[in-house]
């Protein structure tokens, strides 16, 4: 029996420029809002599990007809209506977390050393309550190495996926990623973990869709993990994070809110 199905959205359930109707090539596709649809009649529940903030991932929720949701990479998860922070020794108070942070100087640490490399992710860094989130392309183990040799191994940097907007200071790059420079205790698989255990799910009752290394970790907490095909064509290299991986992960043939219907009916279909 599937119950639950925890779905990134930019890049896996949204297309090209966050569109839920877009698909690749940025050709129109309704496969997406029918990912949605055949959840709902089939009465699972869709949770996202997203980079975005608290504040615009609550009206998606609702706008999905769902009252829970994972935001900031895993550092907090709304379960209708009350918020859980899963951020460790760091907390909210006179400051937010982001703020905490900031004033700690680890932004601007590898803001520096990545000079060229790094920059903030415009517009969308900003009102943020948690993460730092930052594009460009580099090293997380590399970076999480100059964290630690700084004073800051509570703290890691997340590779969140692919990313179209850059500056010119980006232009050399050959990718852009997104980033998100967060509490070690962080990470979307927690979230999951968290809404799965508080929800009663078992994990064999449960799949996941995403398109980053750190939607990877998910597949060590669900029956099935499901890499979008957009992934693997945009850093052919995530074929080795998938031999890697904890769990069972299985590609799809399509990519984006297509690969998310994929996933869904042919579970539905398995367990039928």
């Amino acid at each position: 029996m599937l119950r639950c199905v925890y779905v990134d959205l930019d890049g896996t359930l949204l297309g090209p420029g966050g569109n839920l109707f877009l698909g690749g090539e940025r050709k129109p596709s309704l496969l997406g809002a029918r990912a949605i649809e055949a959840c709902a009649r089939a009465g699972v529940e869709l949770c996202i599990v997203t980079g975005r903030g608290q504040r615009t991932i609550a009206e998606t929720a609702r706008l999905l007809g769902q009252t829970s949701a994972v935001f900031e990479a895993g550092a907090g998860v709304l379960l209708d209506g009350e918020v859980h922070w899963l951020t460790g020794e760091w907390q909210p108070g006179a400051q937010s977390i982001h703020e905490q942070v900031a004033a700690a100087g680890a932004p601007a640490l590898l803001l520096e050393h990545y000079r060229g490399r790094l920059e903030e992710h415009l517009p969308w860094s900003a009102g943020r309550e948690v993460s730092h989130l930052l594009r460009g392309h580099v090293d997380t183990a590399e970076a999480d190495a100059l964290l630690q040799q700084h004073g800051f191994g509570s703290l890691r940097l997340l590779d969140n996926g692919g990313v179209h907007r850059r500056s010119p200071d980006l232009a050399a790059l050959d990718q852009v990623r997104a980033y998100h420079l967060v509490p070690r205790t962080v990470s979307k698989a927690a979230g999951l973990a968290f809404h799965r255990q508080a929800r009663a799910y078992e994990r064999d009752e449960t799949i996941a869709c995403g398109d980053s290394r750190e939607d990877l970790q998910m597949a060590a907490a669900v029956r099935t993990f499901w890499l979008m095909a957009n992934a693997i064509e945009q850093d052919p290299s995530m074929r080795e994070a998938v031999g890697a991986a904890e769990g069972t992960v299985r590609i799809t043939e399509a990519g984006y809110g297509a690969g998310v219907y994929e996933a869904v009916v042919t579970t539905l279909a398995e367990r039928a």
